[in-house]
């Protein structure tokens, strides 16, 4: 088939890389000049394991392409992908300016029946208004179809998402887009994938809804292991018992510092918002958004506990992105971490594998390690913040014997409480 998804960040190329390598012919548009040379070149713009040897392969067999042309896209496509960013607004809503100004134009630029897709997070009634924007535009008597099809990409694993997600589902109210929809995902559907067809209002809704369960989920445990402190039970194993429960399962129960990216953060306060706008407000996830955002400087809390003033004290960090996997720092509790430490006068030497040419524009002056050993040379305390795999399994003696003060303080719970102590060091976890 022919497609082009507009708007070439993160989910966007993700798509239409892996619809092309489906066979599709795909032209990705986007109206940044820089960003369309550069994946032109073969350079992808941010880091997900796999995409580039993908993108390149698709670019040299002449299945994918890209352009800021979008009048040449639309003309091209009998499917158009809308992918473009929906920030935050000022109550936390999502700005659905880029999603409305593209469906204007693909309406303007339509010279056939198109299909319209929203792969953007959008809240409900988004499909309606790019219907109406788009069919008042367009300038012959062509068919405009707008379905739902929200995306379930993690970041450090879109690729595997992508190609044998836990499901697909897309939002239709009319036969053809029904059609050319199991035409896009069949081969997902022949690999055992599950397609699930249903009015476009529920799918835009899914989207949010999960997220937001995931995040319940997260910030429970979390508060679950303040608990766990007082009264002296291990969160870990509180959790591993919960998770044998079948109808609970045992992913997102781990207590730590907190949920961050680009989705989490930003869909619980959309749902929230979306909540007020039609007048059924949300009781349980305001307090999920706001025992998050304390659950990070909990890190700063139990720090001050070994050092009440951390004036000219270093800290050294391990790990910068809000998760492994990837480059992304949108809403990383790091972010945060660092500013109250700086407030406090301490001073900060970190490490991730991948991030920190993204927070270096953010704070230039810390001081940034080449590796993992480099930073914690006579530091006063050691902050695990990402749970990358090379922080797994370090090197403890050597850690010990480079920092000045054996403090250490693990965000994310991978480490055992009595094999630290052995090390020798002073050990805190959350909820544990």
């Amino acid at each position: 088939m022919k497609l082009s998804v507009v708007g070439s960040g993160y989910v966007g190329l993700v798509a239409g890389t892996c619809f092309a390598d489906l066979g599709n012919e795909v032209i990705c548009v986007d109206n940044d000049e820089s960003k369309i040379e550069s994946l032109t070149s073969g350079e992808v713009p941010f880091y997900e394991p796999g995409l580039k040897d993908i993108l390149d392969m698709n670019v040299r067999e002449g299945r994918l392409r890209f352009t800021t042309d979008l009048k040449n896209g639309v003309e091209n496509s009998e499917v158009i992908f809308i992918a473009v960013g929906t920030p935050p607004g000022a109550n936390h809503e999502a700005d659905l300016t880029s999603v409305l100004a593209v469906a204007k134009l693909i309406g303007e630029y339509a010279n056939g029946d198109k299909v319209v897709v929203d792969k953007s997070t959008v809240p409900v009634g988004t499909a309606k208004k790019v219907e109406k924007i788009a069919r008042e535009n367009v300038k012959g008597d062509f068919q405009i179809d707008v379905v739902s099809n929200p995306e379930f990409l993690r970041e450090g694993s879109a690729v595997k998402d992508f190609s044998s997600p836990d499901r697909i589902v897309v939002g239709v109210d009319s036969d053809r887009a029904k059609d050319v929809m199991e035409r896009i995902y069949r081969s997902h559907v022949r690999a055992g994938n599950p397609l699930m067809i249903t009015d476009v209002e529920s799918a835009e809704l899914i989207k949010y809804a999960s997220n937001a369960f995931l995040a319940t989920k997260i910030t429970f445990m979390n508060e679950l292991a303040r608990l766990c402190e007082i009264v002296g039970a291990d969160v870990k194993k509180v959790g591993i018992g919960m998770g044998t429960d079948k109808r609970i399962g045992p992913r997102f129960l781990q207590a730590g510092i907190g949920y961050g990216g680009s989705c989490f953060p930003k869909d619980v306060k959309a749902l929230i918002q979306i909540g007020l706008e039609h007048n059924s407000p949300f009781k349980i996830l305001p307090a999920v958004d706001q025992i998050n955002d304390e659950q990070r400087l909990l890190m700063v809390d139990k720090l001050k506990t070994v050092y009440p003033n951390l004036k000219g004290k270093k800290i050294a960090l391990w790990g910068l992105a809000f998760k492994p996997r990837t480059d992304d720092i949108r809403e990383a509790p790091s972010i945060d971490i660092i500013k109250e430490l700086l407030n406090d006068g301490a001073e900060i030497a970190a490490f991730d594998p991948v991030a920190m040419e993204n927070v270096k524009p953010l704070y230039p002056d810390i001081e940034y390690g080449s590796n993992p050993y480099e930073i914690v040379e006579r530091c006063d305390a050691l902050l695990l913040l990402t749970e990358w795999n090379e922080f797994r399994h370090p090197d403890f003696e050597k850690v010990i014997k480079m920092m000045d003060k054996p403090v250490l303080i693990d965000g994310r719970n991978i480490y055992e409480r009595q094999e630290m102590e052995n090390y020798g060091f002073q050990y805190y976890a959350f909820g544990r």
